[in-house]
């Protein structure tokens, strides 16, 4: 681990068990909930939100700032606080990391984020899976309670917030925040197109502002150290905060490590990681989960944040970095991402539901020797369909696909034309 960087979302993380309430508060914690009940209003909230540029850590990367802003003053209550914790992406697992390690510092962070819109109910909506994460939210929220600081009269104020835990019924689509929405309300979990975006009209028609965990637990930092500060933690000179990246695939040492914003991919390989496995060599990385695309070593020092990314053609998206070596077949990679996609979408729209198994028939052919020339212009075709489909899902789904055709084509080619795939020669 770099010992230079700060660490701030995981300063306190311990191998065996969660920072308790006491160690928490020890370290800073609620300060900044007592800060805001006390010193400040909700619009300051905003501002300092606004102003630290945080963007969000789910994978989309819209500005939370932003998007506590367009809660109108005058809209209708109850308005609710969700905090997404389905965390289902392929490869992605530091929220079940930092939740954990700092099950406070999420509670701090949506009661924070509620207050800056006058949110009286808040929910953490959270994969199945992940029911020991559950259990330990579920504990500290009734701890929290007790010591008042959640409820009613929240530290002797006049403001009223509670939490809730409520278990995914699984599906990956559950993630997307309309289909989310559905499923808390009992309904089949398909997304809607907006508007009304669910900040006007989201849980039973109310206001409601939907959240990463990770995005959710750098609020109290802000708060309490200004936006300024947030900034300065990244490289980037246009990038702020720290990032969770959780690294797997073919590296010594695989695990989730917090980096600040900007730093770069060959550091977080031989530094964090020990370098590659086995002494292999580099050959690709997915950034940020199973819906980016994929990285060359051609890109192997490129910084790790939102818009240098954005500018390679490509997404950070959750920071999830999954790496392949020289020995890794990356059209078997890609069907494997495939097959998921193809088994997890909700089926709502034509492109997305037949075009998935169309593409994952032609990839299966192609690894297995049976591919034709012109399945990749037919691969093509398809991508672009699916980048017409209802939501998001699809067009992340075809994001491995397309970089596959565009990066390693001439590998492609070596399974069409020698009749099998070359790495299990």
């Amino acid at each position: 681990m770099t010992a230079t960087y700060p660490q701030v979302l995981l300063e306190h993380r311990k191998p065996d068990r969660i920072t308790t309430l006491a160690e928490y508060r020890e370290a800073g914690g609620y300060e900044a909930l007592r800060q805001v009940l006390t010193e400040m209003d909700r619009q300051e909230v905003k501002k300092r939100l606004a102003d630290a540029l945080l963007l969000g850590r789910g994978g989309a990367g819209f500005p939370a700032g932003i998007k506590v802003q367009t809660v109108a003053e005058d809209a209708p209550f109850p308005r609710y606080m969700v905090c997404n914790a389905d965390e289902m992406e392929p490869g992605t697992f530091k929220d079940r990391v930092f939740l954990h390690a700092e099950p406070h510092m999420l509670i701090e962070g949506m009661t924070l984020a509620a207050y800056s819109i006058k949110a009286s109910h808040g929910i953490i909506f959270i994969r199945p899976e992940y029911e020991s994460a559950a259990r330990i939210l579920e504990r500290e929220v009734g701890i929290a309670r007790q010591e008042g600081l959640l409820g009613e009269r929240i530290l002797d104020s006049d403001y009223d917030f509670e939490i809730v835990v409520h278990r995914s019924g699984g599906r990956y689509i559950c993630g997307e925040v309309t289909a989310q929405i559905n499923a808390l309300q009992g309904i089949r979990p398909n997304p809607k197109q907006p508007p009304p975006y669910a900040t006007d009209k989201g849980l039973w028609g109310k206001p409601t502002l939907i959240n990463n965990v990770e995005t959710l637990a750098c609020i109290p930092h802000i708060v309490r150290n200004g936006a300024q500060w947030f900034k300065d933690l990244a490289l980037s000179p246009e990038a702020a905060g720290t990032k969770l990246f959780c690294v797997s695939g073919k590296v010594n040492q695989p695990g989730c490590y917090e980096l600040p914003l900007g730093v770069k991919l060959s550091e977080i390989i031989e530094t964090c990681c020990g370098g590659m496995k086995d002494g292999a060599a580099f050959k690709a990385c997915l950034p940020g989960g199973a819906s980016t695309g994929f990285l060359t070593a051609d890109h192997y020092h490129i910084a790790m944040d939102f818009d240098s990314l954005k500018k390679a053609g490509n997404r950070l998206g959750t920071g999830a970095v999954m790496v392949f070596d020289h020995h890794t077949c990356m059209v078997a990679a890609t069907l494997n991402l495939t097959e998921f996609f193809a088994r997890e979408s909700c089926g709502w729209c034509t492109p997305c539901r037949e075009g998935f198994p169309y593409l994952q028939d032609l990839l299966r052919r192609i690894e297995n020797g049976q591919g034709e020339a012109d399945f990749i212009p037919m691969i093509k075709t398809m991508c672009r369909h699916l980048w017409k489909s209802y939501c998001a899902f699809a067009p992340g789904g075809v994001a491995p696909i397309e970089s596959l055709l565009k990066h390693f084509e001439d590998e492609v080619m070596a399974h069409i034309e020698g009749k099998g795939c070359p790495f299990k020669k």
